[in-house]
């Protein structure tokens, strides 16, 4: 009778420690990227910085929104067409260039970028400005304008 209160015993104990442990949450500040499911190349600090050397070749196409950039920050020169609308303005994308599709972690930018190579495009891959950053790289802030007064209007 005492083995079976001690087995069962034993059996709760491991049975609520495993299920602790599946309840704890991720390291804060641990990003666990999902699994790269496109065909555009994921593109590393090295890449991106030797790419970014041919200024005339190429061009960064970020698909974020406005709120993002200033949060997060891009690279310094950087066309901005969000993810919803790359299709609608796709004329507007120069098709004379290499083009590096960009978002916070890139998942986004490879979704752009496979669509982007169906229509013709010529894309060098995506770019995650976050990982970047992870990886040593510099992107630039962009710092909104103060709130305008009432008498500035004038």
């Amino acid at each position: 009778m005492k083995s079976r209160i001690l087995l069962a015993t034993l059996l709760a104990l491991g049975t609520s420690f495993a299920m602790a442990q599946q309840a704890a949450p991720a390291a804060q500040g641990a990003y666990v990227a999902p699994p790269w499911t496109y065909k555009t190349k994921q593109l590393n600090r090295a890449e991106i910085d030797a790419l970014l050397a041919k200024p005339g070749q190429v061009l960064v196409l970020d698909v974020r929104r406005p709120d993002e950039l200033i949060s997060r920050g891009s690279f310094p020169v950087f066309l901005n067409i969000q993810t919803s609308d790359v299709e609608k303005y796709a004329d507007y994308i120069p098709k004379d260039r290499t083009i590096i599709t960009v978002s916070n972690r890139a998942h986004r930018a490879g979704d752009v970028g496979d669509k982007l190579t169906a229509k013709g495009f010529k894309i060098a891959g995506a770019a995650g400005s976050l990982d970047y950053e992870d990886q040593g790289g510099k992107v630039a802030r962009i710092t909104p304008p103060p709130p305008r007064t009432p008498q500035a209007a004038k």
